[in-house]
């Protein structure tokens, strides 16, 4: 005889607490459209002037008052602006208007949600990616994703590179003070190797990724910023890149969308001079799924989900290391590689810092 199956006892308040939960994932979701709409429309610049009206938002930016009178709405539910009902004006707060219309500020933030957005518009091709047990290609994503991937990542750059993640290599700077040889290895619009190229002109840089309409950006980023005369982007992959005798590799938040990252380590062992050193620096996580179940490890594991898994499988070998691989399994990646030193050397709550010796 079969023992009948027990339909579980369904706690209502637990359900409804789940179902509002949702409601907010939901309107969560669209907002990440709608400050994407924002930044394109310039309506945060306009607010960071001082208080709105809808039809003053849509005068000033030439757009429809519909469109702005509803966007407000939504901000205002969402706490990104503030809303005073007997004036109808919608004021946008200090705080929020440093991490959205201020691109010095080192928590400016309308790139994580272009990327973002970017990566979700693609949600069809991860679809068949999945049932068909393939990948999708970084060059196959939608625009968003590259230049919010450069915005996101740029605004942490520029707070950090220079003056923390640098200096807490060993011997680095001195090298970079008096010309060094440096590759950045997928460098994507280029970024970070013209915030190095600016902070060290002694210094001659290469920046390579396999994606030659981020190289052709990059060429035009360095052009922009003047430093030209020492930066060279070239298409190349990590794990054939051209090149030797390099002072310093560089890889940033890249490695685990590569499909073959050991044998990207094994190539960089063989361009780095025996006394160079190569910094690694990938998105902030732990080593176990535990340590990573925290709003910026959720963030992360979606990105890998829809984003870096794919593109890792995308590539030979396809060992789909997951954005939130932690320092153990980058260690046993770089040690696969030939390398024998390796230390986590600083950190902020988005990124970890790794520096690689021979």
């Amino acid at each position: 005889m079969t023992a009948l199956q027990q339909t579980p006892t369904i706690d209502v308040d637990k359900l409804m607490a789940f179902v509002f939960k949702a409601v907010d994932e939901v309107g969560a979701t669209l907002n990440t459209a709608l400050v994407v709409l924002g930044d394109k429309l310039g309506y945060y610049t306009t607010m960071a002037a001082g208080p709105v009206t809808p039809a003053r938002l849509a005068e000033a930016t030439g757009t429809g008052e519909p469109y702005a009178r509803e966007w407000l709405a939504a901000q205002a539910a969402g706490g990104y602006v503030d809303y005073e009902a007997t004036t109808g004006r919608y004021t946008l707060p200090p705080e929020q208007a440093a991490a959205l219309t201020d691109p010095s500020s080192p928590a400016y933030l309308p790139g994580f949600f272009q990327i973002a957005l970017g990566t979700v518009h693609d949600i069809d091709g991860v679809l068949e990616a999945a049932r068909s047990q393939a990948g999708v290609g970084w060059h196959e994503h939608h625009a968003d994703v590259h230049d919010g991937c450069e915005r996101f990542f740029r605004t942490m750059y520029n707070a950090h590179l220079v003056g923390e993640w640098l200096p807490a290599l060993d011997g680095v700077i001195d090298k970079l003070e008096r010309g060094a040889k440096v590759a950045d290895v997928g460098c994507g619009h280029g970024a970070s190797t013209v915030i190095m190229a600016q902070a060290f002109p002694n210094s001659t840089f290469t920046g390579y990724d396999y994606h030659q309409a981020s190289i052709e950006t990059a060429r035009r980023r360095a052009a922009a910023a003047g430093v030209q005369d020492r930066v060279n982007f070239q298409v190349g992959s990590a794990t054939e890149f051209p090149g030797a005798g390099f002072d310093l590799v560089t890889t940033f938040d890249a490695l685990h969308d590569m499909g073959d990252p050991v044998g990207a380590a094994r190539h960089v062992r063989e361009a780095v001079g025996a006394e160079g050193t190569w910094m690694i620096v990938e998105p902030m996580a732990g080593d176990t799924v535990s340590d990573n179940l925290n709003p910026v490890g959720r963030a992360y594991y979606g990105f890998s989900t829809l984003l870096c898994t794919p593109s890792s499988l995308a590539q030979d070998v396809g060992l789909a290391l997951g954005t939130q691989a932690g320092p153990a399994r980058i260690r046993d990646v770089v040690t696969a590689g030939g390398f024998t030193r390796f230390a986590s050397v600083a950190q902020t709550p988005f990124n970890r810092v790794l520096e690689v010796r021979p």
